[in-house]
């Protein structure tokens, strides 16, 4: 528990947690839905006020986990409630609690029907997410990570579209099947680490190479089917298409990024001799996710499955940044974790606002808007460009840090993830010609009104934080430092641990 700075005080993370479940259950005996929207705007609201104590109280002249709440749950079997926060996870939380309060926004008109259980699903989902993030302890982790399949699951499979059953089903055997591996995993870590679920002290330990490698591919397993990774990616575009804006702001802006951090949080430290046998063949997936998602992006008219295939590339550039395993390849990992989730989740919501006046996701169908849409296509505009890495955006800080720590790493691997860049560039520049001029023969779309000021309330904080980030990176890359610099320390700190033994061992025979 050394690891831990305990918090004295109010307790703001599992507020930040069990707010949202509550403000869940306020809304049960309600039936006016406009009350329920009303309520779910204020909890959702309220959350992403309240995380702002943290970011105001957060150390980052220290690795240790802050604010930290522990709590005994399940004496016998040593099961306990166990919170923190550090410099991997806090910008991964902000941006949940930013991010929640836009998406019942972005629901407001979209959804008319069982308005209660949506919103319900989504506060429900919020405190899983937040959990996930500050879970210190495995069972605690595992029940939060699970918990978030069931509303998603409903959030697509009620409010989605056409094939909606087949893409909630599909989304949740996906996820099912890669956290079993992952449970099966977690018991094996449990039963040799003294009956102990506190994830620290699973960290850095002297396991054989075997187990390692064996809870490496079963945590891989679990982390590249939610990133997902290319092969693993099938069930997101079927996903994305057919979830509700909120859905698919959620999916994407949140949800993906458990992957990410599940690797950064558990793989490198807890297996780290398995990370770095099995890291070539994750860099080079990495690069296949890339490219793979770059080209099949420019060939769709969708414009939904186009943004849902460049999350396949974007996030390859996330896995590619966290296992060169140097600083600035993790620093732009996690940064572009939040890149990724402020610009992808900002075009979701331009699809949705598109949506709902053309009733259609089709290229097609929406060429030549801007003549009738000018405040959408310039948030559209900022957007594609941040998506796509221009300078001066968020992404572009990111994707830079990444590429270099991949260059530093190895040349040709960084000359391989090169095309990606070029090819996000082709596919959204694309789409954003499209839909601001068309063609010669565009539908008409002369009864097409622009934003509302409820639609550009949603977009302006979105546009703020890619201005913010690109042009002031400094405060983000700041938080995560000593965390970032506390890991890589321990990772070389292990490494030479591990080749002294193995040294003493040869000169003993």
């Amino acid at each position: 528990m050394d690891q831990l700075l305990i918090n004295q005080g109010f307790p703001i993370l599992s507020t930040l947690i069990f707010l949202p479940l509550a403000g869940a259950f306020v809304l049960l005996p309600f039936k006016n839905d406009e009350m329920c929207r009303y309520i779910s705007l204020f909890v959702t609201a309220l959350t992403a006020l309240l995380s702002f104590i943290v970011v105001f109280g957060f150390d980052s002249s220290t690795a240790a986990f802050q604010f930290a709440e522990t709590h005994s749950w399940i004496e016998p079997l040593n099961i306990n409630y166990t919170i923190g926060i550090d410099g991997i996870s806090i910008l991964l939380v902000i941006m949940t609690t930013l991010i929640m309060p836009f998406c019942v926004l972005a629901s407001w008109s979209y959804i008319k029907v069982r308005v209660k259980p949506f919103m319900m699903c989504l506060l429900v989902m919020e405190t899983a997410m937040i959990g996930v993030f500050l879970a210190l302890d495995f069972v605690l982790f595992y029940i939060l990570w699970e918990a978030m399949l069931i509303p998603m699951y409903l959030i697509i499979g009620i409010w989605g579209g056409p094939r909606k059953i087949y893409a909630s089903v599909k989304f949740f055997l996906y996820t099912l099947a890669g956290s079993i591996l992952l449970l099966v995993a977690i018991i094996w870590l449990y039963w040799t680490n003294s009956y102990s679920f506190f994830i620290p002290d699973m960290m850095w330990q002297p396991y054989a190479i075997t187990p390692q490698i064996l809870v490496f591919i079963a945590f891989f397993l679990a982390f590249a089917i939610k990133v997902p990774m290319f092969p693993f990616h099938t069930w997101l575009p079927a996903a994305h298409v057919e979830a509700p804006t909120a859905g698919s702001v959620i999916l994407a802006s949140i949800l993906l990024k458990m992957g990410t951090y599940g690797f950064i949080r558990f793989a490198l430290p807890i297996v780290p001799d398995a990370t770095l046998l099995l890291m070539p063949y994750v860099l080079w997936l990495s690069i296949a996710g890339i490219i793979y998602g770059g080209f099949t992006a420019l060939a769709q008219q969708d414009m939904k499955k186009l943004i849902a295939y460049s999350s396949v590339g974007h996030m390859g550039f996330v896995t590619l940044g966290i296992f060169v395993l140097n600083k600035q390849g993790i620093e732009g990992a996690i940064l572009q974790m939040i890149n990724h989730g402020v610009t992808t989740g900002a075009l979701f919501l331009c699809v949705g606002m598109i949506y709902e006046r053309t009733h259609s996701r089709e290229l097609a169908k929406s060429a030549g808007v801007g003549k009738y849409m000018p405040i959408f296509v310039t948030f559209l505009a900022f957007f594609s460009l941040s998506s796509f890495g221009f300078p001066g955006t968020n992404s572009f800080v990111g994707e830079f840090m990444i590429l270099a720590g991949t260059f530093e790493f190895d040349i040709v691997l960084g000359l391989a993830a090169i095309p990606g860049a070029v090819l996000a560039a082709a596919y959204m520049l694309r789409m954003l010609q499209k839909v601001i001029w068309g063609g010669t023969e565009n539908p008409d779309q002369s009864w097409i009104t622009d934003l509302n000021a409820r639609e550009i309330v949603t977009l302006a904080p979105f546009l703020l934080f890619v201005l913010w980030i690109g042009l002031s990176p400094g405060p983000f890359i700041e938080m995560m430092d000593m965390s970032v610099t506390a890991l890589l320390d321990q990772f070389e700190a292990y490494q030479a641990q591990s080749v002294a033994v193995a040294t003493d061992i040869l000169v003993t025979r």
